[in-house]
């Protein structure tokens, strides 16, 4: 094998996850900078964050049609453009519309996660799959980690009094200093794409077989290339010849033998998304605030959550293809749950008091005066206290300082609920994270992978739409230990049904793997 350039084509591809993981986080920092500057309310903030997830609904509906008629290498290319242009059109946004079409533009680029998966998925040695596909996990949580710390040292600066500071605007134009960090790493992603070769499956698919050997012969011995691209060629044909329509594909989804995967991806799909990852991961510093730790321990605390996130992603990519998927999957899924409902726990118990002193030694005591109304009164959730500071101080100045009067108005086992959303974050990128793009990338039949893994990160994408434009919703009218408890009560439910589903795949081709679905379905039959 020629590990150096299949490693080297893997690595390029799961830049996209860096990409996307810095997107996906940046904007974490930004929400009280821009909510302030464009004067939005809960769903015009979950608006902004969630504008990626609903543009990317829309791509994820024509991505396996560009991807069969293009190839996977050409829409990847298209989709780094498209960073790269909402990275800057979000930097120059003068409104809170500009924004949202801005980061919506973005979000037809998110598709890079699924046209990463199934490129990898199509080039990578079956026994190197596992670790390969889940590069683009450990890519995510990388930029993710990135921007937490980019976030951070932001607004360190923007504290400082020095001179380049000021003339750069770091202070004032806070939230467009750290949506530009995306703007270099998308320029060179996008150029990296052209160093890659067409994924030789896609290739055999549209009767190009000399290119396929030659880019096959490029990554392992000749001998064992015309073995593979044989193997290929003869599962095209027993399937059709050529991809699937996509009234075709569904057929094949959904009643024909690869049910069981469609059954199997499909929950996965949701269950990853559901458990609410990317409520705590795109809102990171807000989620800590209600914990009552104040604004700057929030964000180094989201910084921390990127390490944590890093740390995982690389054991499960040290271990993925030793254990197995279905392990990390199943008891992944039960230690995120446990985590969960720790968090529950945690914010269930608090209580709310108004603390004077406390909030005189702030630097804004005079803007919250009125809060001595409000001393004496003990309130026993998070919704009725924030309720009780808009009545007493207006819903205006309620929302700016937050972050102060919660850190000097809350007694809780706040230890509690940053160790459970810290091993809430553990589980999920030791598990469902990396192992749910690993597993689409090779339980679907090569002749409709092109729509049927677009078809599953769409639903993973809607559901994560909703989970990010609702949040701010939710923590205002539901609080934080309803919330949790809903995503408690969700993952219980994934892995019951994962438990029951779930099969193991390493160590299998793809071709072999189809073979198990279809045997698997003819049984039940």
């Amino acid at each position: 094998m020629n590990t150096r350039q299949i490693f080297a084509n893997a690595i390029i591809v799961a830049l996209g996850g860096f990409i996307f993981g810095l997107d996906a986080a940046l904007i974490s920092g930004t929400v009280k900078f821009i909510s302030m500057e464009f004067g939005l309310g809960d769903l015009e903030i979950g608006a902004v964050v969630s504008a990626p997830g609903f543009g990317v609904l829309f791509a994820l509906l024509v991505t396996g049609h560009l991807c069969n008629k293009f190839g996977r290498r050409t829409t990847l290319i298209f989709i780094s453009f498209l960073y790269l242009f909402s990275a800057v059109f979000s930097v120059m946004a003068f409104s809170f519309e500009s924004l949202v079409a801005a980061r919506f533009i973005g979000g037809l680029a998110f598709t890079s996660l699924s046209v990463a998966a199934m490129y990898i998925g199509e080039v990578a040695p079956s026994k190197w799959r596992g670790k390969l596909v889940s590069m683009i996990q450990i890519n995510i949580v990388v930029g993710l980690s990135c921007a937490y710390f980019a976030n951070y040292g932001i607004v360190q600066l923007s504290k400082s009094e020095l001179d380049w500071v000021q003339a750069m605007a770091i202070d004032t134009a806070t939230w467009r200093w750290m949506l530009a960090v995306e703007i270099v790493p998308a320029i060179i992603w996008f150029f990296l794409l052209f160093k890659i070769p067409r994924s030789p499956r896609w290739l055999v698919m549209k009767g190009r077989d000399e290119e396929a050997l030659e880019v096959m012969q490029s990554m392992m011995p000749a001998v064992q290339a015309s073995e593979e691209l044989h193997d290929i060629k003869r599962n095209l044909d027993k399937e059709g010849g050529s991809s699937a329509t996509l009234k075709e594909s569904f057929k094949i989804l959904f009643s024909g033998p690869a049910k069981t995967a469609a059954l199997v991806g499909f929950t996965i799909a949701i269950v990853q998304q559901i458990t609410g990852i990317n409520a705590i991961m795109f809102y990171a510093p807000t989620v800590f605030e209600q914990v009552g730790i104040g604004s700057d321990a929030a964000f180094f605390q989201a910084a921390i959550i990127g390490l944590i996130s890093l740390f995982f992603t690389a054991l499960a990519i040290i271990l993925i293809d030793k254990l197995g998927r279905r392990p990390l999957i199943i008891w992944g899924l039960a230690w995120a749950a446990l985590s969960l409902f720790a968090c529950y726990i945690g914010f269930e118990s608090a209580i709310y008091e108004v603390n004077i002193e406390a909030l005189s030694q702030l630097h804004t005591s005079d803007k919250l005066a009125g809060l001595k109304n409000l001393e004496g009164i003990v309130y026993q959730s998070d919704i009725s206290f924030k309720h009780a500071l808009q009545q007493t101080i207006g819903f205006d100045l309620a929302k700016e300082f937050e972050s102060e009067i919660l850190q000097a108005s809350t007694t809780m086992n706040s230890m509690l609920v940053l160790v459970g959303i810290s091993s809430f974050i553990a589980a999920f990128h030791f598990s469902i994270g990396p192992v749910m793009w690993v597993l689409f990338s090779e339980i679907f039949p090569t002749r409709i992978r092109g729509i049927a893994i677009p078809v599953f990160a769409l639903i993973a994408s809607l559901v994560s739409y909703l989970v990010q434009q609702f949040f701010p919703w939710q923590l205002s009218n539901m609080g934080a230990a309803d919330i949790f408890l809903f995503y408690t009560i969700c993952g219980v439910v994934g892995f019951l049904v994962l438990f029951k589903l779930m099969p193991e795949t390493k160590n299998k081709t793809i071709e072999e793997i189809e073979a198990y679905f279809a045997n698997k379905q003819f049984a039940k039959g």
